[in-house]
């Protein structure tokens, strides 16, 4: 009878574990000095910092300060958005409203950095990309990749005036019209297009 060995403390799974905790580690770390700092004074030494590592083993891990970043917005969950194209319109509105409603410091440290830093900004792209492919997926039209990029630039337009231009009228606007009156829009660009209408 052949019986197992226990795996060793130096061994290939070990170690491979143990760099997966680390790197864990780093990326919590890292998302919390983004969150905070934004990315221009996020600093590599502030990530090891803040991990409890040397600041060698975090450019050992992830070669970059973009690099970390784009991790760290990999790593964040996308809104969901899914169902018939009148159900993904009211999840995308769903959103919008939590994101009027509260400024959420998180997203807009994301956001400030995206609108400062062409680093970060090229960073967050694939995050962006991400949630316009779930959009596109529930959209039943030929050009369902530019109807969800519209609604992307519109919701993150949107966000933007509210929370960090400021601007004068969504500043202060009850989100719950906001949405009303956003509502029709979102929907038409979800929504089959009508074969009997005009082209465009």
């Amino acid at each position: 009878m052949t019986t197992s060995r226990p795996t060793s403390p130096t061994s290939p799974t070990s170690r491979a574990e143990q760099r997966r905790r680390t790197e864990a580690r780093i990326l919590d770390a890292a998302t919390q000095v983004f969150f905070s700092a934004g990315y221009d004074r996020a600093t590599i030494r502030a990530v090891a910092s803040a991990a409890g590592v040397d600041a060698g083993l975090v450019m050992h891990y992830f070669g970059s300060k973009q690099e970390l970043y784009r991790r760290v917005i990999d790593a964040a969950p996308v809104p969901e958005v899914s169902g018939t194209p009148a159900e993904a319109a009211e999840q995308i509105l769903a959103g919008l409203a939590d994101r009027l409603a509260s400024a959420p410091a998180a997203s807009l440290a994301l956001l400030r950095s995206m609108l400062t830093n062409p680093e970060a900004a090229s960073a967050a792209s694939a995050g962006i990309a991400r949630y316009e492919a779930q959009i596109a997926q529930a959209i039943p039209a030929a050009d369902a990749d530019l109807r969800a990029a519209i609604i992307s630039a519109i919701t993150l337009g949107i966000t933007v005036s509210r929370h960090l231009i400021k601007s004068d009228e969504l500043a202060t606007a009850d989100p719950e019209q906001v949405i009303r009156l956003l509502r029709p829009c979102v929907h038409s660009l979800a929504a089959r297009p009508d074969p009997s209408g005009p082209p465009g």
